[in-house]
């Protein structure tokens, strides 16, 4: 049984919500969702994982590797961003416009399927931070249980452990448009290269880390423990020769280490917090 209970209550409030479409990154939030909606419907549940120009491709084996281990019937969905100037624009409210164009697609799954509802993976802890995206979420019903019981990260992480969902411990991986500036057009160049410049940090063995596109300056992050490996002469030469080889001109370790909505300073709210 998970401790207090909290995963019944999880798993009871999805039953009553009756058959859903979950909106499936492979991620812990949407992990702990899914696996609870196939404990409470078993195959009447569809995990949907969307993949466009934003999500990398390890992002989408991911996804579909963790499905399986939790037995959920799983379901891709292609869908073209670049083409949406709402999205390529990349203004402050890029996520508003992004998740209405992919909440809307799950949702006509949804409907093919007579499902009940759409669910998404959002935590209490994200009602903190700048999330224009779940405006979007309100407007087309979205319902984000996690949210709904209060369960922040913490939580989240906890529950998943102990009901056996295999990407408990998978660090938080939001699209990749979160690593450019506002105001920055969006560009299948500047993607690429981004995703090639993390998908080499991974290989590297680094658990924790972005790579923020400032045009020819990369701003690596990276866990505030890593940063004395990461600046290290050898190490740090061989990002600094990877990320050069992808275009960078320039390539800077952010002191501060990785946090979550580092680009979001310039339109955080004061009572916003970094999670």
């Amino acid at each position: 049984m998970v401790s207090d209970n909290k995963y019944d209550r999880l798993v009871e409030l999805i039953r009553e919500l009756g058959p859903p479409a979950v909106a499936f990154s492979g991620g812990v939030d949407s992990s702990l969702v899914a696996a609870a909606a196939f404990q409470a419907h078993g195959t009447k549940a569809l995990a949907v994982t969307l993949v466009s120009e934003l999500i990398s491709g390890a992002e989408e084996q991911d996804a579909c590797w963790v499905a399986k281990a939790i037995g959920v019937r799983h379901e891709i969905l292609r869908l073209s961003l670049l083409g949406e100037e709402t999205v390529v624009s990349n203004t402050p409210d890029r996520c508003y416009y992004c998740k209405r164009l992919v909440f809307a697609a799950v949702g006509r799954l949804a409907e093919r399927d007579g499902l009940a509802v759409v669910l998404d993976g959002s935590n209490a802890d994200d009602a903190l931070t700048h999330r224009p995206g779940m405006r979007a979420l309100g407007e087309l019903g979205v319902v984000s249980p996690l949210m709904k019981l209060g369960y922040g990260k913490s939580d989240v992480r906890a529950m998943a452990k102990e009901a056996g969902v295999v990407s408990f411990k998978k660090p938080s991986m939001p699209c990749l448009a979160t690593r450019f500036p506002y105001g920055e057009r969006l560009t299948d160049e500047g993607l690429a290269r981004v995703r090639a410049a993390e998908e080499y940090l991974k290989v590297i063995g680094l658990k924790v880390y972005r790579v923020r596109d400032h045009g020819g300056l990369a701003r690596v992050e990276v866990a505030v423990e890593d940063i004395p490996k990461v600046a290290g002469r050898g190490l740090g030469q061989k990002i600094v020769a990877k990320l050069k080889s992808l275009g960078y001109n320039y390539v800077s370790l952010d002191l501060e280490g990785y946090r979550s909505g580092s680009m979001d300073v310039v339109v955080r709210e004061p009572g916003d917090k970094q999670v």
